[in-house]
């Protein structure tokens, strides 16, 4: 099958039908799935692994603040691709998918900065830093907010597409640094890559690794957030296209009236 012909047929699904036909017969799956991951990650990571030798049971936090900080930046850049995809072919299922995504994005970006106050203040002594990633993870939040509340204050569902598609565009370059800024910047409380750590040995290529006791319920939860959060975004984007519908027949049983 050629590239153009795997293409067309993802584009089916921007027809809102197929999508919801698609996503109904996906979700009970997928959030069989996403119990048994995230019970599961979160169970073995809080229950069986031992307490880190420096921070004690407080190291157990990083299977919620990880999962939510990786999600909080993948969820702007998932509304990334469908804002271009709304700019470049006007589909409505992509900015649908967009806003829909959006106050989920939100939920774990406040996760991910209130899980990491509350892991950083008996690490650091502070329960907040002006550190690079911190700053730009809040500002990220505020994005967030911002690109919320400008679909609730326009009117024309198309001009708010656009508006808000513009909006992420802008908004993405701070969903770089949240994710990267401690590549960027030396200086910092933060630390870099919690699962991967290129480079931490002078002189060599070598890639350490967290401890594989904390690691694997570390991935095991990651795949659990990342299974909730398709979840949601499936059932609030076919939840948006059912409300843009009974407005729309609204509309029309006015004019009709």
């Amino acid at each position: 099958m050629s590239i153009s012909t795997r293409l067309n047929a993802l584009w089916e699904y921007a027809n809102p039908r197929k999508f919801l036909a698609t996503t109904e017969r996906v979700l009970p799956v997928l959030w069989l799935l996403t119990a048994v991951t995230l019970i599961g990650g979160l169970v073995w990571g809080f229950f069986f692994t031992p307490d880190d030798y420096r921070q004690g049971s407080t190291v157990k936090i990083i299977y919620i603040h990880v999962p939510s900080a990786f999600l909080a930046t993948s969820a702007w850049f998932m509304m990334l691709i469908t804002s271009l995809v709304w700019l470049i072919r006007r589909h409505h299922v992509s900015a649908l998918a967009s806003r829909a995504a959006a106050p989920i994005g939100a939920v774990m970006t406040l996760i991910a900065l209130v899980t990491g106050a509350i892991w950083g203040q008996p690490m650091w002594g502070t329960w907040w830093e002006w550190d690079p990633r911190l700053t730009s993870f809040l500002v990220l939040f505020l994005f967030y907010l911002g690109y919320m509340a400008l679909w609730e204050a326009i009117e024309d569902p198309d001009t708010a597409a656009d508006l808000t598609s513009v909006l992420c565009l802008v908004g993405s370059v701070f969903a770089v640094l949240s994710r990267y800024a401690v590549y960027f910047w030396n200086q910092g409380l933060h630390q870099g890559a919690s699962v991967l750590r290129a480079g931490a040995v002078a002189g060599t290529d070598t890639t350490e690794k967290v401890s594989n006791v904390y690691a694997y319920p570390l991935l095991l939860s990651m795949a659990g957030f990342f299974l909730l959060f398709v979840a949601l975004v499936f059932y609030r984007t076919g939840t948006e296209i059912r409300a843009r519908r009974i407005k729309a027949l609204l509309a029309r049983e006015r004019v009709n009236g």
